[in-house]
């Protein structure tokens, strides 16, 4: 009966199909701020006391943005601007009462946590791209680039800015000073857009100068005001940066019988603007010893996770490149540049990234890579071309060109002819409604290797309704077999007979259906209900099913930031090849069908104690599945960070498929000294990949974005319980020279 009543629960969410509205795009005649030039001295001391705050226009009546987007803010804000020949100025008064919310002194971590106050710029003014500059109470900074696709703010893009916060009984007030060189706009223009973001974590609000409605982003850039100048802003000028680095390490690796051996590196990254909206990105050498390691997951599915990027240079501007197709399938996967097959890494020799717009609507990115052979790994290069051109108020067309090119001897050209070159194309349209809630895509995606001149495509189209309480769409894919991506990541495309041990490369069509409805409620304790239900099936290229799932959920949202999650899912899987789950018997091809429930709470995330778990179980497969999380925070704001990730699956299938109890632990302790120092300590207990690493980090800020690391890294067997595979002690010294 189950099996038929998820699927059918979907036809209660119908699409919901609505006229086009003119929405942000008319915002700019509403609202409205203006800026003029002063000709004192603004010191930098967060006092507001100069003149011109006394009589610059502010913009003030902020909008409520979420949880809900009806009515005004409990606290106000105003935000005030200023220049002079050098700076654009910011000023604002954020009224509130002490204690803040603050988790972290850390730059451009954890920003939505945290209390703060933002301006986000479009000198452009077309929507398509621009800047965020934020700082908290505690003058802890984050900026980064936003573009018309960027789904989240992850603050890679570095630059010198400054500012300075100061204290009162029932406010905090703040002055950031932008350099022109900074930013990159065309000289002459006088409407800039422009936003302004408030995060209230005390009252769990954020709200923002222009009305953005709940359903978009805060980072929309179609939803800007407009910053009408007194006169031209002045030249920007140029602005070049060079970043060298120097390196030094001991490294053992017991695990390949490899003994202590010291080393020791340099490098540079250089970073240019050839124009008013281009930007170029050089590195040579590069080194990435101070990123932080990925998070280790349980892995319980037939295919590889995906894992994200972490190191900065290919973070700046990457929806440029990366944005095509969707999260498990796409054509460019910046993380498989420096890497062998095996995931082991492998050195860059340099690379450069070209950025930014070449005409008002239309933005190009372009990149090459170059890595030196190290073992039997030869030497890649790697070239991605990409444009993004806008149309109408919020669509687009964009396209792309992948190139990867291996330089192999001669007999590894008789060997491993699939290795010597992998190149794709692509274009998408994405069509958007001028208000933005209606939304349409299709992609068109090809390979080319050696030899290879069929089943070499990849094909996606979908659309949806995304309004104020009803979500609805739908995706559809068609990946063929001999669809490669050197430079991507498509999860499902290699499967794995664990009886055979190889691996069988198989095309697939499958479809994603999502459908939520939220009620928003005017309670004291209840921010929303949240009623979803997705659909997602999987057939072979024989149009024979691989795979489905249908799930049920429902979130309450809590006033406080806490939630409750409850789901219930049926799968229905083809096995076609033998799988593993334990250390015994695979399990052999045929149908299963199985059921499993999930309920989940997290706590005030606000309080210095917070905590997350959730429970879920039933049937995996032929067996049984059962699966507990937990994640523990404590901090002693804004210093002290302890937490812990706990998750424990239980799987117990018949004889002679076998039991396994997989263990993930993870605790961090990060300890803020103060705005320039930094100590974390990272420690993680897998045993699906039986291993227990440690990585420990000191950061010290010497100067305003220069950094001296100094990395510690352990990698042990969890059974046997401590016995060790690696390990290393590495510096890393940089500095940030403006030219």
């Amino acid at each position: 009966m189950l099996k038929f009543l998820l699927p059918a629960v979907s036809f209660l969410f119908p699409y919901y199909l609505m006229a086009q509205i003119n929405g942000g795009s008319n915002y700019q005649n509403e609202y409205k701020v203006a800026i003029k030039k002063t000709t004192e001295t603004i010191k930098l001391d967060g006092e507001l006391n100069e003149a011109i705050w006394q009589t610059a226009e502010g913009a003030t009546d902020f909008w409520n943005k979420s949880p809900t987007d009806e009515g005004k803010p409990k606290r106000k804000t105003k935000a005030m601007l200023t220049y002079d020949g050098v700076n654009l100025y910011v000023a604002a008064i954020i009224y509130d009462t002490m204690p803040y919310v603050i988790p972290t002194l850390k730059r451009d971590a954890q920003v939505q946590q945290s209390d703060g106050f933002g301006v986000f710029l479009d000198p452009v003014n077309q929507h398509t791209n621009g800047f965020y500059f934020r700082v908290n109470p505690l003058n802890v900074q984050a900026e980064d680039l936003v573009s018309a696709n960027s789904e989240s703010n992850d603050f890679s893009w570095d630059n010198k800015w400054f500012s300075a916060t100061k204290h009162y009984t029932n406010r905090w007030t703040v002055e950031m000073a932008i350099p022109f060189k900074t930013l990159r706009y065309q000289p002459g223009k006088t409407i800039w857009g422009i936003n302004f973001a408030r995060v209230n974590k005390k009252d769990n609000e954020t709200s923002s100068w222009t009305h953005i409605p709940v359903n978009f982003r805060f980072l929309d850039l179609g939803w800007t005001g407009a910053l009408n100048w007194d006169a031209p802003p002045p030249a920007p000028g140029s602005n070049m940066v060079f970043i060298p680095y120097t390196t030094g390490a001991l490294k053992e690796n017991k695990k390949n019988n490899e003994p202590l051996k010291g080393s020791f590196n340099a490098g540079f990254d250089g970073k240019v603007a050839l124009s008013s909206s281009m930007n170029l990105d050089i590195t040579v050498n590069p080194d990435f010893s101070q990123i932080e390691v990925d998070r280790q997951v349980t892995n319980l599915t037939r295919f590889s996770i995906f894992f994200p990027e972490r190191r900065t240079f290919f973070l700046e501007n990457q929806d440029l490149f990366s944005g095509y197709g969707i999260p498990p399938i796409r054509p460019f996967y910046s993380r498989r540049i420096g890497l062998d097959n095996d995931g082991n890494v492998v050195p860059i020799v340099a690379g450069a990234r070209l950025s930014g717009n070449l005409t008002k609507k239309m933005r190009i990115g372009l990149l090459n890579m170059q890595t030196q052979r190290k073992g039997d790994f030869a030497g890649q290069n790697y070239t991605a071309v990409s444009f993004n051109q806008r149309l109408f108020k919020r669509s687009s067309v964009k396209g792309y060109y992948l190139g990867h090119e291996a330089f192999l001897n001669e007999t590894e050209k008789q060997t491993k002819p699939l290795d010597k070159y992998g190149r794709n194309a692509g274009t998408e349209f994405n069509y958007s409604n001028s208000k933005g809630d209606i939304n349409a895509w299709a992609g068109y995606h090809s390979s080319f290797k050696p030899g290879i001149t069929d089943k070499n495509k990849y094909i996606n189209w979908g659309g949806g309704y995304f309004g104020r309480s009803l979500t609805s769409f739908v995706n559809i894919d068609c990946v063929g077999a001999n669809y490669y991506t050197d430079m991507g990541f498509v999860n499902r495309i290699i499967n794995h007979d664990d009886l055979l041990d190889t691996a069988i490369r198989l095309g697939f069509k499958e479809i994603f259906n999502q459908n939520q409805y939220s009620i928003y409620v005017k309670d004291k304790k209840i921010n929303k209900h949240q009623f979803g239900q997705e659909n997602f099936i999987v057939w072979n290229p024989d149009n024979t099913l691989n795979e489905e799932n249908h799930s049920l959920s429902y979130k309450i949202n809590f006033s406080n930031t806490a939630e409750l999650n409850f789901k219930i899912e049926h799968n229905k899987v083809n096995l076609k090849y033998h799988t593993q789950f334990t250390d015994d018997a695979p399990l052999p091809p045929g149908k299963y069908v199985f059921t499993q429930f999930q309920a989940e709470c997290i706590s005030d995330l606000r309080k210095l104690f917070s905590y997350g778990a959730a429970i879920k179980a039933g049937s995996f497969y032929n067996g049984n599945f059962q699966q507990f999380t937990a994640a523990v925070n404590y901090r002693s704001q804004p210093h002290f960070n302890l937490s812990v990730n706990f998750e424990y699956n239980k799987l117990k299938f018949p004889v002679p498929y076998g039991n396994a109890d997989l263990f993930l632990i993870a605790p961090k302790v990060e300890w803020n000294f103060n705005t320039k120092l930094f100590w974390t300590t990272f420690l993680q207990y897998n045993t699906q990949a039986n291993n227990i690493n440690i990585n420990s980090r000191l950061q010290w800020r010497y100067k305003p974005m220069s950094d001296f690391f100094l990395v510690y890294t352990d990698n042990y067997y969890a059974d046997p319980l401590f016995k060790n595979k690696s390990r290393a002690l590495v510096f890393k010294l940089n500095y940030w020279l403006n030219m």
